[in-house]
């Protein structure tokens, strides 16, 4: 665990709001791109409830995925003086400290100080120095306690009862840590492993060891497996469709929806001329025409998922998945689909409000 206490002054922020309010939340910018399941992010969202929420949207429904949550439990810093929310960033990692901070309506159980450490090279680390109470004695229904991982993406369901389009919130992936080790000078570590966004070139998508389940969209020249924050673009453009029996060398070839860079030179201006004969203006035309029934069959597709929800699309499937990993390294399994809608329940569906700058 960072000490504060020893860092030179100036090193570290209190959050004046954060530090004096309750059920309250305050967006923070990073100094780095901090890596969160293969997306990279430059602004975070800190909470006075023990966590921090990693959604590029805020929502009602904070509390509930998209988090970093060391403790996520209802703490109040306006209790005490003495509770406080800080902060540090050194270009390295970006610590969040909660310090001596007490539950809403329990305060004479005790105070909390715990971290969440957020390093440059993804890797997430929790400290807990004091912790006065074991954490399943201070969850309940009012009070659901959360400690691990979470992340989801929005996607734009039509609506039978208007034009709009209604934003649905989808848990993909979850990670929780056993709270019975949350102790008294305790910690945990979390190593992300490699995934498939960080590839950014087909061979490596579809060929690299390091990445189970990914699929090459050329369309959007983009590496994934189809369940990140990019799901709405991958369904908009068919994605999973447009990879079907299709390989590299067919996109370098210009097939099927190959994109063209315009800052590649043609062979008109790399060198001379070449001779076209009939059969290869017969065989551009028909290549023409292939890519336009293709386009029109995956439009189509595109419409009909969006306006039939029974479709079999894996958007439809929802089924949670829980996962743990005892080692602490966490990715979403390739070829394993499952997510589930977000619901609130309990205490979640009383919001927290967004604070402003400190």
């Amino acid at each position: 665990m960072i000490s504060f206490s020893t860092l030179k002054h100036g090193q570290v922020r209190m959050h004046g709001i954060l530090s004096n309010t309750h059920r309250q939340a305050a967006k923070v910018a990073l100094s780095f791109d901090f890596p969160f399941y293969g997306h990279y992010l430059r602004q975070i969202t800190i909470a006075t409830g023990g966590f921090i929420f990693m959604g590029e949207v805020t929502h009602r429904m904070l509390t509930a995925t998209q988090y970093i949550a060391p403790l996520m439990a209802n703490f109040d810093p306006s209790f005490s003086k003495e509770s406080t929310v800080q902060y540090l960033d050194n270009g390295e990692v970006f610590v969040v400290q909660w310090e001596r901070v007490r539950l809403h309506g329990r305060e004479a159980e005790g105070a909390y100080t715990f971290q969440a450490a957020l390093h440059l090279t993804g890797t997430i680390t929790f400290s807990y120095r004091d912790i006065p109470l074991p954490v399943e004695v201070i969850s309940s229904a009012e009070n659901q306690v959360k400690a691990g991982l979470s992340d989801a993406f929005m996607v734009n369901l039509p609506s039978p009862q208007s034009s709009d389009a209604q934003r649905r919130l989808y848990e993909y992936h979850r990670v929780d840590i056993d709270t019975t080790k949350i102790t008294n000078n305790s910690a945990f570590e979390f190593t992300a492993l490699p995934t498939c966004l960080q590839h950014d070139s087909c061979e490596l998508c579809l060929s690299s060891n390091l990445t189970s389940g990914c699929t090459w969209c050329n369309v959007l020249q983009r590496c994934s497996d189809g369940m990140d924050r990019h799901r709405q673009e991958w369904l908009d453009y068919a994605c999973s469709e447009e990879a079907k029996d299709v390989t590299c060398e067919d996109y370098s070839k210009g097939g099927p929806d190959s994109s063209i860079d315009p800052s590649i030179p043609s062979d008109s201006e790399t060198g001379p001329p070449r001779q076209h004969d009939g059969s290869a203006h017969t065989g551009v035309i028909a290549g023409v025409v292939a890519a336009l029934v293709l386009l029109l069959a995956l439009t189509l597709l595109a419409l009909y998922i969006n306006s039939h929800p029974s479709a079999a699309s894996p958007l439809y499937i929802l089924q949670r998945r829980n996962s743990y990993w005892p080692s602490m390294k966490f990715r979403k399994q390739g070829f394993h689909s499952s997510y589930a809608e977000v619901e609130v329940e309990g205490h979640e569906k009383e919001g927290i409000m967004e604070a402003g700058q400190c």
